[in-house]
Parts: structure tokens; C-alpha cells; sequence
């Protein structure tokens, strides 16, 4: 009781040390509990560019200080939503995907951001929208026996992949309230948000240059008219499979391999741990990843510090026609 009287006390201070009128609220991880309850669409970003390209759709914002986190509430055409920076990482966006479970409404949650490029059709500023995810660098690191690594792991996998050299991927046990736990490898976005997003996609094109006047991060080798525009239009996909791990991926044969083994068009490193949290909790997920760069692909220097402001510009503004034509 202790602990939360002087929880309520810090509370009462941070709000009467905010300006009078100011919407935002300094949120102590201690209280726990709903801060909301209108059911809200989650939409989540993982840093400054990919929240910068949602922040200003967010109408009627209220904010929130959560652990370090800035967390919006409002709405986007008319949808309600929260809006949150998880920070990259699988671990920020698995803790992150959490915390807004716990303290607000979730009625679905969409991923808006840049990824690598794995498919060799995909180029730089496309969209992807993947029917499923899975976390690439859940591994077993081989013992050397002979000529090969063998995993260590005992228990079964129905369809096993091959090793890249000793790192050999492995199935992650989960369940939820409908199923028991079980190794899985595929975390699904949900079918009827796939379906919208389709429609979406018919109707959606994409830009391939920055706003005039906006400035590009200086890029050795990269002058300010080269980093302005594509050399092509990119374009909306769903459908296939995307992949996440900890890790910047910028090496051409373990693309190739990630091509080869998980069939993948996206790389990332936050949207399966999304996807695995909203799985346990029974939250409809959907991801919209628009390619930066081709994680090791590109004929020069990754693209992602080039073209990372447009990629990030395009998730977002197919993640805002989606939220418009959602439900009520």
C-alpha cells in the first residue's frame, strides 16, 4: 500500500508541474491498469523517421510518458488509434507491443516502418505487407561434427531448415488462450486485415521522391538531387513472408540464403516480435513495411540512410488510407 500511495503522490506532483492545459500525462510504471478504454487501433513505429511520417495524422492528441516512451492517443481520419515509438529491437518491440496491450484498448495492431529488401523483385520504396513472420535468428549454434554442424536441440521440427554454417534456425514454443503451447515458426497476420489491405493496394500509389525543401542525412558518394527521387516507381505487395531478427542485416549471401530457405520478401528487426506478442494475446496484427535498402543486395553501399525518410514516408501513408477505410 506503501508503494502505491507514493505512486499517487509522484503522479499528483508531475501533473500539477505540467502547464495548465497541456494534454500530456507522465504515466508511473507502477499503477499498471487500463489508461483508456475506447478500443483503439495500435499503430506502431520503431524510430524517429517512421514516427515522424504518422505523428502529425494523429488528431485530437493526448500523450502519455510510459517508461521513457512518448505513447499518442487520438484519431487518424476518424479511426481512433494510439500511436507509440517502440525503439528497435526485437526486445523493445516485444516489451513495448506488451505494455500497450496492458494499459489501453487494443482492437488490432498494425507495424508501420522500413525494412531490407530479400526477394530479388522487390525494389527500394515498395510496400510490403506479409501474410506471415517469423524471427530468423531464433538459432541453435551447431557443435562442428566432421563437415557439419549439428543443432543440439532435441525435440522434433516437422520441416526443418538448413544451417547458415553453424547458426541453425529453431522453432519457438508459444500458445495462447485457444491454443496450447506449441513450436512455432510463422506468426500470421490476421486474414480479414490481409483482405482490407488488398483492396487497399488496388486504389494506393506510392511516391518516389521526398517533399521539396525537405533535407536528406548527407550520404558519402550520394549528392542531395540523388537521394531526392527513385529511379523507378515503387509499388504496394501482399502477401509472401517476412522475417526479423536482432541484427542489421547488410551481407549479399546470407540474403541469398534467407531468400532461398525462408522464402522471405522483408527483413526487419522488430515486426515478428509484434506479431508473436499480439499472437499471445489474441490481438489481430498486420504489418507494412516499405523497403529502405536490399540488407547486402544493393549494387553499391546500402541505400537505407538515402532512402529511409521515403520508405518510411510511403509506410506511412498507406498505413493511414488502411486506417481510413477500417471498420468502425
Amino acid at each position: 500500500m506503501s508503494r502505491l500511495l507514493s505512486a499517487l503522490s509522484a503522479l499528483s506532483l508531475l501533473a500539477a508541474a505540467l502547464p495548465q492545459g497541456a494534454s500530456a500525462r507522465a504515466v508511473p510504471a507502477a499503477l499498471g491498469g487500463k489508461l483508456d478504454t475506447t478500443p483503439r487501433t495500435i499503430i506502431i513505429t520503431a524510430f524517429e523517421p517512421e514516427w515522424v511520417a504518422l505523428e502529425s495524422a494523429v488528431k485530437g492528441a493526448r500523450s502519455y510518458r510510459i517508461n521513457g516512451l512518448i505513447i499518442l492517443t487520438g484519431q487518424i481520419e476518424g479511426r481512433p488509434v494510439v500511436l507509440l515509438q517502440s525503439g528497435v529491437s526485437m526486445v523493445n518491440a516485444a516489451m513495448n507491443t506488451q505494455l500497450v496491450i496492458d494499459r489501453f484498448n487494443a482492437r488490432r495492431i498494425i507495424f508501420s516502418g522500413i525494412a531490407g529488401g530479400i526477394d530479388p523483385s522487390l525494389s527500394i520504396g515498395d510496400v510490403v505487407v506479409a501474410e506471415q513472420w517469423a524471427e530468423y535468428l531464433e538459432v541453435s549454434l551447431g557443435r562442428k561434427v566432421g563437415d557439419r554442424y549439428v543443432s543440439p536441440d532435441r525435440y522434433a521440427i516437422a520441416d526443418p531448415l538448413p544451417g547458415y554454417g553453424m547458426m541453425i534456425p529453431r522453432d519457438v514454443r508459444v500458445g495462447n488462450a485457444k491454443e496450447a503451447p506449441r513450436r512455432r515458426r510463422w506468426f500470421e497476420a490476421d486474414p480479414a486485415l490481409l483482405t482490407l489491405a488488398r483492396k487497399v493496394a488496388e486504389q494506393t500509389a506510392l511516391a518516389r521522391c521526398l517533399p521539396p525543401g525537405e533535407t536528406i542525412p548527407q550520404t558519402p558518394g550520394v549528392s542531395e538531387a540523388e537521394g531526392r527521387c527513385l529511379d523507378h516507381s515503387p509499388r504496394m505487395v501482399v502477401g509472401g513472408n517476412g522475417i526479423s531478427g536482432p541484427a542489421f542485416a547488410d551481407n549479399a549471401e546470407y540474403r541469398q540464403y534467407l531468400f532461398a530457405n525462408f522464402h522471405a520478401q522483408v527483413l526487419d528487426m522488430e515486426t515478428a516480435a509484434t506479431a508473436h506478442v499480439a499472437y499471445a494475446n489474441l490481438v489481430p496484427f498486420i504489418a507494412f513495411r516499405s523497403l529502405s535498402d536490399l540488407a547486402g543486395g544493393d549494387s553499391g553501399a546500402n541505400q537505407s540512410w538515402v532512402f529511409g525518410r521515403l520508405a518510411a514516408r510511403n509506410a506511412a501513408s498507406v498505413v493511414t488510407r488502411y486506417v481510413a477505410a477500417l471498420p468502425d
